[in-house]
């Protein structure tokens, strides 16, 4: 471990992200809202922090190491989210406490979307800038962790994906350098925000809430500048160019890339895993549309345009909501939350377990039960065209035996916390799959549960973005022998 060279990148991270505080500030002077000293503390110590971590090592050159690289992955969630909360605690409006802020903050850079403020239509419009610009920042940090990053240390949906499926993606990188590939993605992901928030404007949306929403959507976040989320706009048009973008955004990042450089969409067709996830997506909007219609929870139409949005909002891990589906009659609302389980593809903003494991345990249990009529059949898992390696489905599995072991833990942390089965279960759901709104307590907010379950949920938010294997592999003595 170079803990020196942690503390020089550390200190870099912190002095770049001090730049974050800057646009709340243009936005406070033009709205006039007072939040301008809030913001221009919270630069300042950003700044006199980061250079604080970077002076004494700015000298140091050593390459990274892999238990390096998981250190700093961590480290940069963890300060970055409590660096991130000060300006909610500086502020009047709305004045958090620490333990509030920093939830919001690591559920803003995580884009999870868990919020603790309520009154949002109230807030000073820096700080609503502020909170969807977290979430800005963070999507386009887990682009290049789940694309770049992760793959070089040997984990994640992505690493899985990328080695082992076939297709347009099995041997292409984006581009030869890390740098370049980052670079790559970030055109990419700034274009789909800039067409996202064109879309809401011209569909009726204010300038302000056109990019604050773009924000969130295209990161797969879910926060919003109105407590009534998407709903308060009550316009079909708006809800269309929200799932569409939605959508493209949950699918990999490195297929935009390549469909894009080689001017064909036929790759998102030929991909498995996007077959796959607009399969499942289908079928639940089927599903769903045809009970609320049958229901009669609303009209005919607005059954349907419940349906699509409300599916394609939760399956995505985005958490928006033109309503209230924790509400909705039946089984809805667990099956419809069950969806962000299995979430985004890989190498998205989206969270949950990754369709591409979804698919790869889905087609590991028909093998198995073909194995039952055919013991002494070799009969392969294959992905497209080409089989699976036994290896990758031994990771899969174990990620997913980690994922159910890890989540158990967490949710009978948050039952001794004093929270009941529904919330805490839901709760613990969908903070580590990153979608936001839960059920029970959770189903608007998190403003009134306990701290103790807070800090809990705000450890599921950062296991559930670090695909918990970054997290947990801190914990082996091993990691920490030289």
């Amino acid at each position: 471990m170079h803990l020196v060279l942690t503390s020089r990148i550390l200190g870099i991270l912190l002095m770049i992200f001090s730049l974050a505080m800057l646009p709340p500030v243009v936005i406070s002077l033009i709205y006039q809202d007072g939040g301008t000293e809030a913001f221009g503390i919270a630069f300042a110590i950003n700044v006199i922090a980061g250079f604080i971590l970077w002076y004494p090592a700015r000298r140091y050159r050593k390459e990274l190491s892999v238990r390096d690289g998981f250190f700093v992955t961590l480290m940069f969630w963890l300060v970055l989210g409590l660096f991130g909360a000060f300006p909610l605690m500086l502020s009047d409006h709305p004045g958090l406490s620490f333990t509030d802020a920093f939830f919001e903050s690591l559920s803003g850079l995580t884009t999870t979307g868990a919020t603790v403020i309520t009154g949002l239509d109230d807030l000073p419009h820096s700080i609503l800038f502020y909170r969807q610009q977290l979430q800005w920042l963070g999507g386009m940090g887990i682009i290049v962790l789940a694309v770049a990053i992760l793959p070089m240390l040997g984990i994640g949906g992505m690493q899985l994906y990328r080695a082992e499926t076939p297709g347009p993606m099995k041997d292409s990188k984006l581009t030869p350098r890390i740098t370049e590939t980052a670079k790559a993605l970030w055109y990419i992901y700034l274009s789909l925000t800039v067409a996202c928030a064109v879309g809401y404007w011209i569909a009726g949306m204010n300038v302000f809430d056109a990019i604050c929403h773009s924000f969130a959507t295209v990161a797969i976040g879910g926060f919003s500048t109105h407590d009534a989320s998407m709903g308060y706009f009550n316009s079909a048009a708006i809800e269309l160019i929200c799932v569409f973008f939605m959508i493209i955004s949950a699918f990999n990042f490195s297929l935009h890339f390549l469909s894009w450089r080689r001017g064909s969409f036929i790759y998102y067709w030929k991909d498995p895993e996007t077959r796959f996830f607009l399969g499942i997506l289908a079928l639940a909007v089927i599903i769903t549309g045809l009970t609320l219609a049958t229901t009669q929870a609303y009209s005919e139409t607005d059954s349907w345009r419940h349906a699509l949005f409300g599916v394609v909002s939760v399956a995505t891990t985005t958490g928006f909501g033109i309503g209230d589906f924790s509400s909705w009659p039946s089984y809805l609302p667990f099956l419809v939350f069950s969806l962000a389980f299995i979430g985004g593809c890989a190498g998205s903003t989206g969270g949950g377990m990754k369709v591409i494991r979804t698919l790869l345990v889905y087609k590991q249990g028909l093998r198995e039960i073909r194995r039952l009529l055919h013991p002494n059949a070799v009969i392969p898992i294959k992905v497209g065209r080409k089989p699976v390696p036994d290896r990758v489905i031994e990771a899969v599995w174990g990620f997913f035996s980690v994922y159910i072991i890890t989540f158990i833990g967490l949710q009978i942390g948050l039952l001794m916390s004093g929270l009941d089965m529904v919330t805490a279960w839901s709760a613990v759901g969908a903070c580590i799959n990153n979608l936001g709104p839960g059920l029970g307590e959770v189903a608007a907010n998190y403003g009134e549960i306990n701290d103790p379950a807070k800090w809990i949920l705000s450890a599921a938010m950062l296991l559930g973005r670090l695909e918990i294997f970054t997290v947990l592999v801190l914990f082996i003595p091993d990691f920490w022998e030289r």
